[in-house]
């Protein structure tokens, strides 16, 4: 009898939650504040960091930006200083541990206190098929798009956040972390890692009632911003075409501050993780109509 409450209970809150989240598609929820806030951000240094490095200052954020690339990573400081906000930066080798352990102590003594935003963002790919790829590279692609989710997450941020039950974890993964194409083994292994250590994470602090530390998976398509420069899906191109950087931020932003669990950019790309659950064969007759089979090529071999 306690079996069948229990379905009961389950089955209205699945309800009430596919209800909700249904109509929050239509009405947008309240954004909260994030004036104050310490952000942290990954590959600081340009591409999505960049922007996401303006876009938590125009919200009145404080951010500590963290890339291996000293200079680029002072330019990013430098367009955020022109906006009026207050940055700070450090070179960060985020594959070392213990650089990570050490910059993120040197912060809490540099500004007197803790991060309360974590933006992983940092993320290569190398760019090779796997049989012509150096152990090295696809070490440097695991090292950097997941293994560092660990220590700067778990290790080096988190308990603060679990202790004052209030914080927000933002990964950004990739579509590529939700299905697979070809060519790109290094990428693909790591986005699909990042997504498994995320909805992990996620799924522990629920169990142990960490109500006040959000987390929220970003998982856009590709991005405009050279990493994949020359991948092209010829027949889904007219409707999905490269993500302008400035857009994929934006609706990351936007799912960060509603505090969405996971947010797919743009919209479409929510549909191929249901190809998931066809015979393989279908999945491959699929990825073959769009192109999505051999879209890489031109990317590997430039």
């Amino acid at each position: 009898m306690i079996f069948f409450m229990d379905l009961q209970m389950m089955l209205l809150d699945m309800i009430y939650f596919i209800l909700r989240n249904s109509v929050r598609l239509v009405l947008r929820p309240r954004t909260k504040p994030i004036d104050g806030e310490l952000v942290l951000i990954t590959g600081a240094g340009g591409g999505l960091g960049r922007l996401f490095a303006q876009e938590f200052s125009k919200h009145g954020a404080e951010v500590v930006l963290w890339d291996i690339n000293s200079s680029a990573n002072e330019q990013t400081a430098k367009l955020v200083r022109e906006q009026g906000g207050k940055v700070h930066t450090y070179t960060v080798d985020v594959t070392s541990r213990e650089d990570v352990y050490q910059k993120a102590e040197q912060v809490r003594r540099d500004l007197g206190r803790h991060v309360t935003f974590l933006v992983n963002n940092a993320g290569v790919v190398a760019g090779k098929r796997l049989l012509d790829c150096p152990d090295d590279l696809v070490e440097r692609t695991l090292k950097v798009n997941c293994h560092a989710l660990f220590w700067q997450t778990v290790k080096a941020f988190l308990p603060h956040m679990k202790a004052q039950n209030h914080g927000h974890i933002v990964t950004i993964a990739s579509v590529l972390g939700l299905f697979s194409t070809a060519c790109v083994e290094d990428y693909c292994a790591s986005k699909f890692a990042a997504v498994g250590f995320h909805e992990s994470l996620a799924h522990e602090l629920v169990a142990e009632q960490v109500e006040g530390v959000k987390t929220t998976l970003v998982c856009p398509y590709i991005v405009d911003t050279g990493m994949f420069e020359g991948c092209k899906i010829e027949e889904v191109e007219l409707v999905l075409a490269p993500l302008e950087p400035q857009y994929c931020v934006e609706q990351a932003m936007n799912a960060i501050l509603i505090d969405q669990p996971l947010v797919c950019i743009p919209r479409l790309t929510y549909l191929p993780v249901l190809f998931r659950l066809l015979p393989w064969e279908s999945n491959v007759i699929a990825y073959r109509f769009m192109g999505s089979d051999k879209c890489m090529y031109p990317f590997i071999d430039s």
